[in-house]
Protein backbone atom coordinates (compact mmCIF):
# COMPACT_ATOMS: atom_id res chain seq x y z
CA UNK A 1 0.00 0.00 0.00
CA UNK A 2 1.56 3.35 -1.02
CA UNK A 3 2.54 5.65 1.84
CA UNK A 4 5.25 8.17 2.60
CA UNK A 5 7.78 8.08 5.41
CA UNK A 6 8.93 11.54 6.53
CA UNK A 7 12.58 11.25 5.50
CA UNK A 8 12.33 14.29 3.20
CA UNK A 9 12.10 17.74 4.70
CA UNK A 10 8.60 19.24 4.27
CA UNK A 11 10.27 22.62 3.79
CA UNK A 12 12.35 21.29 0.90
CA UNK A 13 9.30 19.76 -0.77
CA UNK A 14 7.37 22.97 -0.25
CA UNK A 15 10.13 25.02 -1.86
CA UNK A 16 10.27 22.61 -4.79
CA UNK A 17 6.53 22.77 -5.46
CA UNK A 18 6.47 26.56 -5.08
CA UNK A 19 7.95 26.61 -8.59
CA UNK A 20 5.23 24.38 -10.11
CA UNK A 21 2.12 26.34 -11.02
CA UNK A 22 -0.20 23.74 -12.56
CA UNK A 23 -0.70 21.80 -9.33
CA UNK A 24 -1.28 22.30 -5.64
CA UNK A 25 0.86 20.58 -3.00
CA UNK A 26 0.03 20.11 0.66
CA UNK A 27 0.96 18.26 3.83
CA UNK A 28 -1.56 17.86 6.66
CA UNK A 29 -1.29 16.62 10.23
CA UNK A 30 -3.48 13.92 11.81
CA UNK A 31 -6.20 16.49 12.47
CA UNK A 32 -6.32 17.41 8.78
CA UNK A 33 -4.68 20.80 9.36
CA UNK A 34 -2.27 22.17 6.78
CA UNK A 35 1.36 22.18 7.87
CA UNK A 36 2.83 22.88 4.41
CA UNK A 37 1.35 24.23 1.16
CA UNK A 38 2.77 25.61 -2.07
CA UNK A 39 2.27 29.12 -3.43
CA UNK A 40 -0.14 27.93 -6.12
CA UNK A 41 -2.51 26.63 -3.46
CA UNK A 42 -2.32 29.86 -1.47
CA UNK A 43 -3.27 31.90 -4.54
CA UNK A 44 -6.09 29.60 -5.59
CA UNK A 45 -7.66 29.70 -2.15
CA UNK A 46 -7.56 33.50 -2.14
CA UNK A 47 -5.21 33.77 0.83
CA UNK A 48 -2.60 36.51 1.21
CA UNK A 49 0.15 34.16 2.32
CA UNK A 50 0.94 30.69 3.61
CA UNK A 51 0.44 31.82 7.20
CA UNK A 52 -3.28 32.22 6.47
CA UNK A 53 -3.52 28.52 5.59
CA UNK A 54 -1.18 26.84 8.05
CA UNK A 55 -3.10 25.33 10.96
CA UNK A 56 -6.45 25.45 9.16
CA UNK A 57 -8.50 22.62 7.68
CA UNK A 58 -9.87 22.39 4.15
CA UNK A 59 -13.32 23.36 5.39
CA UNK A 60 -11.88 26.72 6.49
CA UNK A 61 -10.31 27.69 3.17
CA UNK A 62 -12.59 26.14 0.52
CA UNK A 63 -16.27 26.78 -0.26
CA UNK A 64 -18.46 25.04 2.31
CA UNK A 65 -19.61 21.92 0.47
CA UNK A 66 -16.30 21.14 -1.22
CA UNK A 67 -14.25 21.91 1.87
CA UNK A 68 -16.42 19.55 3.87
CA UNK A 69 -15.93 16.83 1.26
CA UNK A 70 -12.14 17.23 1.45
CA UNK A 71 -12.27 16.96 5.26
CA UNK A 72 -14.26 13.72 5.04
CA UNK A 73 -11.79 12.42 2.47
CA UNK A 74 -8.88 13.21 4.81
CA UNK A 75 -10.61 11.52 7.74
CA UNK A 76 -11.07 8.34 5.71
CA UNK A 77 -7.39 8.24 4.72
CA UNK A 78 -6.29 8.82 8.31
CA UNK A 79 -8.68 6.13 9.55
CA UNK A 80 -7.99 3.44 6.95
CA UNK A 81 -4.49 4.23 5.70
CA UNK A 82 -5.74 3.79 2.13
CA UNK A 83 -4.39 6.29 -0.42
CA UNK A 84 -6.25 8.11 -3.18
CA UNK A 85 -4.52 7.74 -6.54
CA UNK A 86 -5.28 9.92 -9.58
CA UNK A 87 -8.88 10.60 -8.62
CA UNK A 88 -10.73 12.99 -10.94
CA UNK A 89 -12.02 15.88 -8.81
CA UNK A 90 -13.39 19.37 -9.06
CA UNK A 91 -10.97 21.89 -7.55
CA UNK A 92 -9.95 25.53 -7.75
CA UNK A 93 -7.88 27.08 -10.49
CA UNK A 94 -6.44 30.61 -10.42
CA UNK A 95 -8.83 33.33 -9.17
CA UNK A 96 -10.96 30.62 -7.56
CA UNK A 97 -12.34 29.44 -10.90
CA UNK A 98 -13.61 25.86 -10.84
CA UNK A 99 -11.48 23.35 -12.69
CA UNK A 100 -10.78 19.65 -12.89
CA UNK A 101 -7.76 17.98 -11.34
CA UNK A 102 -6.30 14.55 -10.73
CA UNK A 103 -5.72 14.19 -7.00
CA UNK A 104 -3.31 11.84 -5.24
CA UNK A 105 -3.18 11.68 -1.44
CA UNK A 106 -0.92 9.35 0.54
CA UNK A 107 -0.78 8.66 4.27
CA UNK A 108 2.50 9.63 5.92
CA UNK A 109 3.94 7.15 8.42
CA UNK A 110 6.66 7.19 11.03
CA UNK A 111 9.30 4.48 11.37
CA UNK A 112 6.91 2.39 13.46
CA UNK A 113 4.29 2.51 10.72
CA UNK A 114 1.94 4.87 12.55
CA UNK A 115 0.10 7.41 10.40
CA UNK A 116 1.42 10.91 11.06
CA UNK A 117 -0.41 12.89 8.40
CA UNK A 118 -1.27 13.20 4.72
CA UNK A 119 0.78 14.39 1.76
CA UNK A 120 -0.80 15.10 -1.60
CA UNK A 121 -1.01 16.92 -4.90
CA UNK A 122 -3.81 17.90 -7.27
CA UNK A 123 -2.67 18.36 -10.89
CA UNK A 124 -4.63 20.53 -13.31
CA UNK A 125 -6.08 18.70 -16.28
CA UNK A 126 -5.07 20.00 -19.67
CA UNK A 127 -7.81 20.91 -22.11
CA UNK A 128 -7.26 20.02 -25.75
CA UNK A 129 -7.21 23.75 -26.50
CA UNK A 130 -4.08 23.96 -24.32
CA UNK A 131 -2.20 21.34 -26.32
CA UNK A 132 -0.56 22.28 -29.60
CA UNK A 133 0.33 20.05 -32.55
CA UNK A 134 -2.05 17.24 -31.65
CA UNK A 135 -2.16 14.35 -34.12
CA UNK A 136 -5.06 14.86 -36.53
CA UNK A 137 -6.82 11.71 -35.37
CA UNK A 138 -6.69 12.77 -31.72
CA UNK A 139 -8.07 16.19 -32.62
CA UNK A 140 -10.95 14.56 -34.48
CA UNK A 141 -11.74 12.34 -31.49
CA UNK A 142 -11.70 15.28 -29.08
CA UNK A 143 -13.97 17.33 -31.33
CA UNK A 144 -16.35 14.37 -31.57
CA UNK A 145 -16.37 14.07 -27.78
CA UNK A 146 -17.13 17.77 -27.35
CA UNK A 147 -19.97 17.77 -29.89
CA UNK A 148 -21.51 14.47 -28.79
CA UNK A 149 -20.97 14.52 -25.03
CA UNK A 150 -24.62 13.61 -24.49
CA UNK A 151 -24.54 10.61 -26.82
CA UNK A 152 -23.50 7.02 -26.18
CA UNK A 153 -19.70 7.14 -26.09
CA UNK A 154 -16.93 4.69 -25.33
CA UNK A 155 -13.15 4.53 -25.68
CA UNK A 156 -13.67 2.23 -28.67
CA UNK A 157 -15.87 4.79 -30.44
CA UNK A 158 -13.32 7.57 -29.91
CA UNK A 159 -10.51 5.32 -31.12
CA UNK A 160 -12.47 4.61 -34.31
CA UNK A 161 -13.03 8.34 -34.86
CA UNK A 162 -9.28 8.85 -34.40
CA UNK A 163 -8.62 5.97 -36.83
CA UNK A 164 -6.25 4.41 -34.33
CA UNK A 165 -6.11 1.01 -32.67
CA UNK A 166 -7.65 1.28 -29.21
CA UNK A 167 -4.38 0.58 -27.30
CA UNK A 168 -2.50 3.21 -29.29
CA UNK A 169 -5.30 5.73 -28.82
CA UNK A 170 -5.25 5.08 -25.08
CA UNK A 171 -1.48 5.65 -24.94
CA UNK A 172 -1.84 8.98 -26.75
CA UNK A 173 -4.59 10.15 -24.38
CA UNK A 174 -2.64 9.07 -21.29
CA UNK A 175 0.51 10.85 -22.49
CA UNK A 176 -1.28 14.08 -23.41
CA UNK A 177 -3.90 14.38 -20.67
CA UNK A 178 -2.73 11.95 -17.95
CA UNK A 179 -6.16 10.31 -18.24
CA UNK A 180 -7.51 7.04 -19.49
CA UNK A 181 -9.98 7.40 -22.37
CA UNK A 182 -12.85 6.56 -20.00
CA UNK A 183 -11.69 9.24 -17.56
CA UNK A 184 -11.55 11.66 -20.49
CA UNK A 185 -15.18 10.91 -21.35
CA UNK A 186 -16.28 11.21 -17.72
CA UNK A 187 -14.43 14.50 -17.33
CA UNK A 188 -16.06 15.94 -20.45
CA UNK A 189 -19.52 14.93 -19.22
CA UNK A 190 -19.00 16.30 -15.72
CA UNK A 191 -17.53 19.54 -17.05
CA UNK A 192 -20.53 20.00 -19.36
CA UNK A 193 -22.89 19.18 -16.50
CA UNK A 194 -21.25 21.67 -14.13
CA UNK A 195 -21.65 24.41 -16.75
CA UNK A 196 -25.33 23.61 -17.26
CA UNK A 197 -25.97 23.51 -13.52
CA UNK A 198 -24.48 26.99 -13.16
CA UNK A 199 -25.73 28.62 -16.35
CA UNK A 200 -29.13 27.06 -17.09
CA UNK A 201 -32.41 26.39 -15.31
CA UNK A 202 -32.69 22.82 -16.58
CA UNK A 203 -33.66 20.25 -13.99
CA UNK A 204 -30.96 17.95 -12.65
CA UNK A 205 -32.58 15.05 -14.49
CA UNK A 206 -32.48 16.96 -17.79
CA UNK A 207 -28.84 17.94 -17.21
CA UNK A 208 -28.00 14.29 -16.59
CA UNK A 209 -29.54 13.18 -19.88
CA UNK A 210 -28.05 16.10 -21.82
CA UNK A 211 -24.57 15.11 -20.64
CA UNK A 212 -24.76 11.41 -21.42
CA UNK A 213 -25.67 9.90 -18.05
CA UNK A 214 -28.18 7.07 -18.18
CA UNK A 215 -30.32 8.42 -15.34
CA UNK A 216 -30.54 10.91 -12.49
CA UNK A 217 -29.09 8.56 -9.86
CA UNK A 218 -26.08 7.55 -11.96
CA UNK A 219 -25.34 11.23 -12.60
CA UNK A 220 -25.66 12.11 -8.92
CA UNK A 221 -23.28 9.32 -7.88
CA UNK A 222 -20.64 10.31 -10.44
CA UNK A 223 -20.98 14.02 -9.68
CA UNK A 224 -20.74 13.53 -5.92
CA UNK A 225 -17.68 11.30 -6.28
CA UNK A 226 -15.91 14.01 -8.28
CA UNK A 227 -17.06 17.10 -6.40
CA UNK A 228 -18.02 15.94 -2.92
CA UNK A 229 -21.50 17.39 -3.33
CA UNK A 230 -24.75 16.57 -5.08
CA UNK A 231 -25.67 18.42 -8.28
CA UNK A 232 -28.37 20.30 -6.37
CA UNK A 233 -25.93 21.41 -3.65
CA UNK A 234 -23.43 22.47 -6.32
CA UNK A 235 -26.06 24.61 -8.02
CA UNK A 236 -27.23 26.15 -4.73
CA UNK A 237 -23.72 26.96 -3.57
CA UNK A 238 -23.23 29.00 -6.71
CA UNK A 239 -19.44 29.10 -6.46
CA UNK A 240 -18.77 26.48 -9.09
CA UNK A 241 -17.00 24.32 -6.55
CA UNK A 242 -13.94 24.70 -4.35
Amino acid sequence: MPSIQPHSSPVLLEQLFDHVHDLIFFIKDTAGRYIAVNESMVQRCGCRGKSEMIGRRASEVYPRELGGAFVRQDEEILRTGKPILDRLELHLYARRRPGWCLTTKLPMRDEAGRITGIIGISRDLRGHQDVHDLPAGITAALEHLEKHVGDALSPAILARVARLPAPRFARHIKRIFRLTPMQLITNARLAAASRLLRESKQSVADVALACGFCDHSAFTRAFKLATGMTPTAFREEGTGGG
